[in-house]
């Protein structure tokens, strides 16, 4: 099996910068959209065999060196009791969110084994698949970032519901972090008994708090799930979209990797959490519309940065943008093979 990512993410010796894409299975592969076209959106999630193979398309197509399960970080939200429902253009749709004691007191912490099978089925089939070929990422949505979807009853500008929730009822929203936190402890354990090799944790938006109250009232429960994984012997990635200022708080978690979004440069955020993190990251989704020479040099000045960290694997500093051309992402992972060989 190619393990350079799985040797990079603990700090070992690889032949090259090992590289995925996050979101590299869906809206920019022809082949992903010929499924689309069959199946929406959740019931191919819920279907363990077309949630494999989006998986491992562009596995065959780009030659990137870790798949990552095809799913939704909302798949879990349901079990607890929530509506989920996607249509085009507007995102994931919640009901009219969880914005008091009583519905936070209705949300149950799912089994996953009962409620979340077809996941886990889902991981089972992907080990089959991918051995000899690349390790298989698991993941999950940390406690907050779930809390924004479920207050708000979707996506948001501004999350003044979760923000007035946080300022004026802070023992409800801890009581709902509670709930989210057990929920997600579970569900990470069940992916990794079923056979992911890896798990990113995804808090795309604990970036848009300041850092007291991220601190007081985020940090807490992302430790609790983080250390809950500790010990199973899979790498732990973090991720959160405008992370520089929350950096000199990230620097207190038990991961092993910290992803790094685009606003912030790789030597800056090695400058603040020091070497005992691999960084991943961090090339801007939007450089893969650029021609490919110059695709290359974007890749040289990441890969540069990089070598300043613990360690480094390569990624986008957020998902693969729907219009990106195939062709142009497989001649970015053959430029960071390339230029990123050691020795």
């Amino acid at each position: 099996m190619n393990d350079r990512f799985l040797r990079a993410c603990r700090k070992e010796v690889v032949d090259t910068t090992p590289v995925w894409i996050m979101r590299q299975a869906g809206r920019y592969l022809p082949e992903y959209m010929e499924v689309r076209r069959k199946h929406a959106f959740l019931e191919v999630c819920k279907t363990p065999e077309l949630a494999a193979q989006v998986t491992l398309q562009p596995v065959a197509r780009l030659g990137v060196d870790a798949a990552i399960l095809f799913s939704d970080i909302l798949i879990p939200v349901e079990a607890m009791g929530v509506p989920l429902e996607f249509h085009e253009g507007q995102g994931p749709i919640l009901g009219q969110g969880v914005r008091d004691r009583s519905a936070v007191e209705a949300l149950r912490v799912p089994d996953p084994q009962r409620d979340l099978g077809f996941v886990l089925d889902a991981i089972r089939v992907l080990r089959r698949e991918l051995a000899g070929l690349v390790p298989l990422i698991g993941f999950s949505g940390l406690p907050f970032t779930l809390a924004s979807y479920i207050v708000e009853g979707g996506k948001s500008r501004d999350f003044a519901r979760l923000r007035s929730l946080m300022k004026d009822d802070p023992r409800t929203f801890a009581e709902l972090m509670d709930k989210l936190t057990d929920t997600t402890i579970a569900y990470v354990g069940a992916q990794i008994t079923a056979g992911v090799q890896a798990i990113q944790l995804f808090d795309t938006w604990a970036g848009t708090l300041e850092p007291d109250q991220y601190q007081a009232q985020v940090l807490p429960y992302t430790c609790r799930v983080a250390e809950a994984i500790r010990g199973r012997g899979v790498p732990v990635i973090h991720f959160t979209e405008n992370c520089e200022k929350l950096l000199p708080a990230l620097k207190k978690l038990p991961v092993d990797v910290l992803s790094i979004d685009w606003r912030v440069s790789l030597d800056r955020a090695a400058e603040i959490v020091g070497p005992e993190f691999v960084l991943q990251g961090n090339l801007a989704p939007e450089t893969l519309f650029k021609p490919i020479p110059e695709v290359a040099a974007g890749v040289a000045e990441v890969l540069k940065q990089g070598r300043k960290a613990g360690g480094h694997i390569f990624n986008l500093g957020h998902g693969i943008l729907p219009k990106t051309d195939p062709e142009t992402a497989r001649a970015l992972v053959e430029a960071v093979h390339r230029l990123g060989r050691k020795g």
